[in-house]
């Protein structure tokens, strides 16, 4: 099933469920879910990927419908002009899933509804995730607590590069690893996928939108 949220002339944008794929994969024998896949079936046509979200993760995903809005909207994303807004849910601060012999800082971060950070990591994409690397390009994401509910604590996430497993490294660095994400040290169990959710893309700084609303949420 496909969840629109909008579309136009020019360009689709879709809730994507958590374990799909954006695009589909490199390897042919890899026959996981792909919702661009499912997207071209489904319009009979052509889509041309904007960006992408991981396999794991939920959320609003757009894609272009023609080449010259591709073209144009791969700018928006290059110059930062569209600005994301993710959704994450974590445990409390905990390193236990960091090895003492892995350099990271473990930094007390005290939790409270509206603490603000601003983060700025060297990262180095690997084979299967991201790590904390000098040889890495830097990454940049702003952070608000917006809940603390007993032992779980609720992001607002919004990252300024769009480096691959940017917010899943950076919130397990500071000993928030995302709840169901075992990749980055998770011990806690959720349904499907992992609790982080894109939940806004805001185009307001955006000149000509293609005919797309300023603010698309869910």
């Amino acid at each position: 099933m496909i969840h629109f949220v909008f579309k136009n002339n020019n360009f689709v944008v879709c809730n994507k469920e958590a374990l799909v794929l954006s695009v589909p994969a490199r390897e042919k024998s890899d026959l996981r879910d792909c919702l661009g896949l499912r997207l071209e079936l489904e319009l009979k046509t052509q889509i041309f990927p904007v960006h992408r979200l991981d396999y794991e993760v939920s959320g609003l995903i757009m894609y272009a419908l023609n080449a010259k809005s591709h073209k144009v909207s791969q700018d928006w994303f290059q110059s930062k002009t569209i600005r994301k807004k993710y959704e994450a849910t974590t445990g409390l601060q905990d390193f236990s899933h960091w090895p003492q012999n892995v350099k990271t800082d473990r930094s007390l971060i005290e939790c409270h509804q509206g603490a603000e950070f601003n983060w700025k990591t060297k990262m180095l994409k690997g084979k299967k995730r991201s790590f904390e690397s000098e040889n890495g390009e830097w990454a940049e994401t702003h952070a608000v607590i917006r809940d603390v509910k007993e032992d779980k604590v609720c992001w607002d996430l919004f990252p300024v590069t769009g480096k691959s497993h940017q917010l899943r490294l950076e919130l397990s660095r500071h000993g928030f690893p995302i709840v169901g994400d075992e990749l980055y040290g998770s011990k806690i169990k959720f349904e499907k996928g992992i609790a982080l959710k894109a939940v806004e893309l805001d185009l307001s700084q955006v000149k000509d939108r293609f005919g797309l609303p300023e603010i698309i949420s869910i």
